[in-house]
């Protein structure tokens, strides 16, 4: 098992609260960025620039019992199909039966987007925010530990 962070969009908290529950858990952190970023880890990947390129890379690298992080809805989609866990850095937990509605979601935003509206970024992130992400990851892994389900 392992965390693989999508890093191009991710908070910097979140990257060094990943790395810290890593450590504590022995599970080895992945982060795939662009080279726009320059992020300091064991298991860094760097891609190019071109569209969709990080996720793709994240997409190949999950296997089923991973936990992977990412904003991008349709990433988890694809990840989620192939058994892996999935959060968002807010600690949201993507489960196999919001895919649905999340893609369809997704697709009204952009053909909104695409029309000339605008759609409200994410909220200013707080300390409370990184404490429940924190508390999400951790049950993520102590669920693995134990063979439980993660809901």
């Amino acid at each position: 098992m392992k965390i693989i962070i999508d890093a191009d969009a991710c908070p910097r908290s979140v990257l060094q609260i990943c790395l810290r529950v890593g450590r504590k858990y022995a599970t080895p952190v992945w982060t795939v960025a662009s080279f726009n970023h320059n992020i300091s880890s064991d298991h860094h990947i760097t891609v190019g620039n071109a569209s969709q390129e990080a996720d793709i890379k994240v997409m190949n690298l999950a296997d089923q019992g991973d936990i992977v992080i990412t904003q991008d809805w349709g990433l988890a989609a694809m990840v989620i199909g192939k058994g892996a866990k999935c959060l968002n850095p807010m600690g949201r937990v993507y489960r196999p039966d919001q895919v649905d509605f999340l893609l369809e979601e997704r697709e009204i935003k952009a053909k909104f987007r695409r029309a000339g509206g605008r759609t409200k970024g994410p909220a200013k992130r707080k300390l409370q925010d990184d404490r429940r992400f924190e508390q999400r990851l951790e049950a993520c892994l102590q669920m693995d530990k134990y063979n439980e389900p993660f809901e």
